[in-house]
């Protein structure tokens, strides 16, 4: 199937060049506006109806492609998607969901017509199968979530790997030697999502740099199989005194585990966690914490959508710096 890159590259221009002179979106000259047309004849390429939609009549409607596979933490999700639809209307667009059981096929349908401008994705994957078909789609999108690749992408994230390198410096400048990290559920890994390898990986480089013992374990949400797993982390790791802890429901039952086997968080045991700020603070001793913004990253992805709608450059990548806030439930070792 030809595809608007394969026009692009016969015409010597940009895929949104190709968009454009199209739909008739922005102002293209009439010697490449001819070369486009030459190419589309050569190639026999057909646009979708999205790209023959007059600027003026275009539906103003955004997709959210949020599957809700296994392992996937829906609160997260949907804090995520409220952000995306009020700052959407804020620029007068409304957003169709597209969620686990029409996720993938969803994107083709919804992209494959007129029905929507551009698309937002999450669940992003280190070797994502959906980046090919975004690479050529006549749509703009924009990723929440950074692949191993990010060429010809548009993506935002927070920055996973130095929020792993800021627990762990954190940790071993208060002198911490044994740390433990409770990541994302055993699904999350098996997939490959990026946001969970970017996080291992700047735990496990800053520990190497430190000369600290590590393990990584990943966390089975159910707030049931808590004490099993810090009976676990204390038979493997005798010398255990931090851990790191990037599981939303695990945080409270893991530190209430801990506490039943005798370890007083932060007396002998000091606790992180990479969740939202409110989180933070439920447990008793509220723990220190790199804040996940779903909030502002729904936020920057949608303003990022609708620049590159109005043909505005806009960065490969955003990362948003980590924050990390001290608090009651680490100490010096």
């Amino acid at each position: 199937m030809v595809t608007i890159t394969d026009v692009a590259r016969r015409a010597g221009v940009s895929p949104s060049t190709v968009s454009y002179a199209l739909s008739g979106k922005r102002p293209i000259s009439d010697a490449t506006r001819r070369r486009v047309e030459e190419a589309v004849r050569d190639l026999g390429y057909r646009p979708h109806a999205g790209a023959r939609v007059p600027a003026g009549d275009r539906p103003n409607v955004l997709a959210l492609a949020a599957p809700l596979r296994p392992g996937v933490h829906v609160p997260g999700v949907m804090r995520l998607a409220v952000s995306v639809v009020t700052t959407a209307r804020a620029h007068d667009h409304d957003v169709l969901l597209l969620t686990q059981e029409e996720a993938d096929e969803g994107l083709s349908r919804a992209l494959g017509t007129a029905s929507v401008d551009g698309l937002l994705l999450t669940d992003v994957e280190h070797h994502d199968p959906r980046l090919p078909r975004l690479r050529s789609l006549d749509s703009p999108s924009v990723l929440i979530g950074v692949p191993a690749d990010p060429r010809g992408l548009t993506c935002v994230d927070l920055d996973f790997k130095a929020a792993g390198e800021a627990c762990v410096n954190h940790l071993a400048g208060l002198g911490h030697r044994v740390v433990a990290l409770v990541g994302s559920p055993p699904e999350i890994y098996l997939r490959g999502t990026a946001y969970a390898h970017h996080l291992m990986l700047g735990f496990t480089q800053a520990a190497a740099r430190h000369g600290l013992t590590t393990s990584v374990h990943p966390g089975d949400p159910d707030p049931a199989t808590a004490p099993r797993l810090a009976e676990r982390l204390l038979r493997e790791h005798p010398a255990l005194t931090a851990v790191v802890i990037h599981n939303e429901p695990l945080l409270a039952p893991l530190i209430a585990a801990f506490e039943h086997l005798g370890l007083r968080v932060p007396a002998d045991l000091s606790v992180m966690a990479l969740c939202p700020d409110d989180l933070a603070l439920t447990p008793r001793v509220p723990v220190t914490s790199v804040s996940l913004p779903p909030d502002e990253l729904g936020t920057r992805a949608v303003e990022l959508l609708m620049q590159k709608l109005r043909g505005v450059p806009v960065p490969e990548t955003t990362l948003l710096p980590p924050r990390l806030t001290e608090r009651s439930s680490t100490r010096r070792a």
